[in-house]
């Protein structure tokens, strides 16, 4: 039986880091369905397609070959054979992915594509709406979040690490703007499952989460 960790919360709320530190302390494998998203964004852009083009959208979508690949045990996204890890955590690759990850042909080639990965082997995966459609028989659902300012604040210290140019109070209204969008939209609207547990991560530390996830986990599985 594979075992399988549903991680879904806002953009910022530190998920990707979460689930891959859990992912490498159970010796699971993790599955970053947003970068996922956001390869398939890439691809949109470097087609010239605006998020408002839904008929090219559904067309063009058909045409991304998106794939994830374990070397040296990191997770390397590929697209159309090109490793695209590199590229797709830019400000406009992640608009353009809130934007188009919408559109339900791009959900249904992905939740496709993740759904055979967790048959196979035991995962866990982080994104928006994995608890209530990817993986809704997950043995733990976890609901993570953080008040929008600290995440507009460790995305800012992110991205200036990295040498990006950018300002706080902009990143901030961008992420209220993204969970905006992110809960209204008409496909697979982020939302805490019935069943999720809620962690806000605000005054916590990234092992402090992970080892009450851990922790959760392991209690589940003993049910």
């Amino acid at each position: 039986m594979a075992y399988s960790i549903a991680i879904d919360g806002p953009a910022g709320a530190g998920k990707s880091t979460i689930a891959k530190r859990i992912a490498k302390e159970l010796s699971y494998i993790y599955v970053d369905t947003g970068a996922m998203y956001r390869a398939m964004a890439l691809f949109f852009l470097r087609e010239g397609i605006k998020p408002e083009e839904e008929e090219k959208i559904n067309i063009e979508c058909q045409k991304a070959d998106i794939t994830i690949e374990y070397q040296n045990g990191e997770q390397q996204v590929i697209l159309n054979g090109e490793n695209v890890n590199g590229l797709i955590r830019t400000e406009e690759v992640g608009n353009m992915a809130s934007a188009t990850s919408v559109n339900g042909n791009v959900r249904a080639k992905m939740v496709e594509l993740q759904q055979q990965l967790a048959e196979k082997a035991d995962v866990i995966m982080d994104g928006r709406d994995i608890g209530t459609k990817v993986l809704p028989k997950a043995q733990l659902k976890i609901y993570l979040t953080a008040s929008a300012r600290t995440r507009a604040e460790r995305r800012y210290k992110e991205l200036r690490e990295k040498q990006f140019e950018c300002d706080i109070e902009t990143i901030e209204k961008d992420i209220i703007e993204r969970d905006y969008r992110d809960m209204h939209r008409e496909n697979s609207p982020l939302m805490q499952a019935e069943d999720a547990v809620l962690v806000d991560s605000s005054h916590m530390s990234v092992e402090e989460v992970a080892e009450h996830i851990i922790q959760l986990f392991r209690e589940k599985i003993k049910c």
